[in-house]
């Protein structure tokens, strides 16, 4: 008999399935035995199988979701003089991945229902900044509805466009692969994510083999043989351990993507007619998002919500506040960001959203308890 909860973390990482992690240790031990420590077969058969699994043409693996962005961008050429569009709602790596390769960032702001860049302001942009190259980022496992209208806009004003994808490994636009579509996509394998490594690593996609295999060169020292180096790059080589456990979790990954999706399904369902919205991915005008389930992203009234925090607290509920500010209000941007175009769209939605519970085989008993317990604050406070 299955007891109650009493408690949902946030997440739980441990949630694997059965005689997963003797398999990825089976497979370190023998790979340490044959001597394979910063290379080897292993890393190609993980690329292989990443090829496959997220339907792209070319991918460079790399050591973290940051870099992958900076190789990217330094892939393109980018650097000192050029301007680099993001939107204001974002995890700071993109902004300072930027800053990371000399160019300048320029934030501009998000659509208050969709969370997302829409193509109006990002043409509006292009037009005030001619900007060098845009970085469109696919937060919470979604994607911006005007993705296709923005991938033609840059196309056609000769702007790079890279789609940070760290929160959208497996998210699906129009019945096909989000990462796979994009002309360049990077995504981060950080353990939280859909697909997690144990500890840090990357990628990048691209529609283009010669992208991804300059990026290869540029994550080993600009390698062109062991030792002629035909660029100035860094070390940003992925791990034998970590493809191994990539690949790994690459077997079971439709099944993660399920159980996230019915999760979010769960909350949609049972919290509607709350005064806690539940946010999805925008399906309109013919353009369909499959979301991975990465986050459950709610929105609740902004006076309310330290108060709900402490609740969330009081009940042992993980949350989380993702994110809780704009890109152009960091401290740490002002020294960097000599343009911006914002209205505070961004800032405001950061003082409202609430994240959920939401992670890999959560259990019935769990998402109830959270479901009952959100119930029945905003009974008692509403």
């Amino acid at each position: 008999m299955t007891s109650t909860p009493t408690s949902v973390p946030f997440i739980d990482l441990l949630r694997t399935e059965e005689g997963f992690l003797e398999t990825v240790q089976s497979r370190v031990s023998l790979a340490l035995k044959e001597g394979h420590y910063a290379s080897g077969p292993e890393v190609q058969s993980c690329q292989h199988s990443m090829l496959a699994v997220s339907e792209s043409q070319s991918l460079a693996l790399c050591a973290n979701g940051t870099d992958a962005i900076q190789l990217a961008l330094r892939a393109y050429g980018l650097g000192s003089g050029d301007k680099v569009l993001i939107p204001d709602m974002t995890f700071w790596a993109t902004f300072e991945a930027v800053v990371n390769v000399a160019a300048t960032p320029i934030p501009i702001d998000v659509n208050w229902n969709t969370l997302h860049l829409c193509a109006k302001e990002v043409e509006k942009a292009i037009d005030k900044f001619s900007p060098q190259a845009l970085i469109l980022v696919h937060l919470y496992g979604w994607a911006s509805p005007d993705t296709e209208e923005i991938r033609t806009l840059c196309r056609e004003r000769n702007i790079h466009l890279i789609e940070d994808s760290a929160q959208a490994f497996g998210t699906r636009f129009n019945d096909k692969s989000l990462i796979g579509e994009a002309p360049c996509a990077t995504t981060s394998f950080y353990p939280a994510k859909v697909l997690g490594a144990s500890g840090d690593a990357g990628a990048v996609f691209a529609k283009d083999a010669k992208i991804t295999e300059l990026i290869g060169k540029l994550a080993n020292h600009g390698r062109m043989d062991h030792y002629e180096h035909g660029w100035v790059g860094w070390n940003s080589r992925i791990g034998v351990y970590e493809s191994i456990f990539l690949e790994e979790s690459l077997k079971h990954i439709k099944q993660r993507l399920e159980s996230r999706r019915k999760n979010i399904e769960h909350y949609t369902r049972e919290l509607k007619g709350l005064p806690l919205e539940v946010l999805r991915a925008s399906n309109s005008s013919g353009k369909k998002v499959l979301e991975n389930g990465y986050l459950s992203v709610c929105r609740v009234d902004e006076a309310l919500r330290p108060k709900f925090i402490e609740f969330l607290k009081e009940k042992k509920i993980g949350f989380g506040t993702v994110y809780p500010g704009a890109m152009s209000r960091q401290r740490g941007a002002q020294d960097y960001m000599k343009e911006s175009m914002t209205d505070g769209t961004a800032d405001r939605i950061s003082k409202t959203i609430i994240n959920l519970p939401c992670f890999t085989y959560m259990t019935t008993g769990e998402l109830d308890y959270v479901v009952e317990n959100v119930r029945n604050f905003f009974k008692k406070n509403v």
